[in-house]
């Protein structure tokens, strides 16, 4: 069965963590600490505008010298976002990380924000996958 995000977020849940494009660094960073998440969407009055992850403020922030409390999200933010869409599958979505080297996707139903997948939601729903169809196989050739 090709799993669609629509089912990722259903399992998942469809919490956005976001910061403004004011916001410092730091205060993205921590929202990232706090919620266990190792991206933040920018929403500037409601909009996507950009997407910030730990890698952009490592690489973007620590290795350049800056410091997370005098930058703003805005000018490490990576701008504009790659989406999808609900029905998009699992299997589209891990092409498109590969291919743009991203590893969290924002989501859209019908032009409003849905959720956030990330690589690792999207490895897991393989795995777990995986697991049930040899599960059932072993069923069938009376393994189990």
């Amino acid at each position: 069965m090709i799993e669609t995000i629509a089912s990722i977020l259903k399992n998942k849940g469809h919490e956005i963590y976001s910061v403004d494009p004011e916001a410092t660094v730091h205060d993205a960073i921590t929202i990232m600490a706090e919620k266990g998440v190792a991206a933040v969407l920018v929403l500037a009055e409601g909009k996507l505008v950009g997407i910030v992850s730990a890698k952009d403020y490592g690489t973007r922030v620590v290795l350049r010298g800056r410091s997370a409390r005098d930058t703003r999200v805005q000018e490490i933010m990576t701008s504009p976002v790659i989406t999808v869409a609900l029905e998009t599958t699992v299997f589209e979505c891990m092409a498109i990380m590969t291919h743009r080297h991203i590893r969290h996707l924002p989501v859209f139903n019908k032009g409003e924000l849905a959720g956030v997948v990330s690589l690792g939601d999207l490895a897991s729903a393989v795995i777990s996958d995986q697991a049930f169809k040899i599960d059932q196989l072993m069923t069938y050739v009376g393994q189990k």
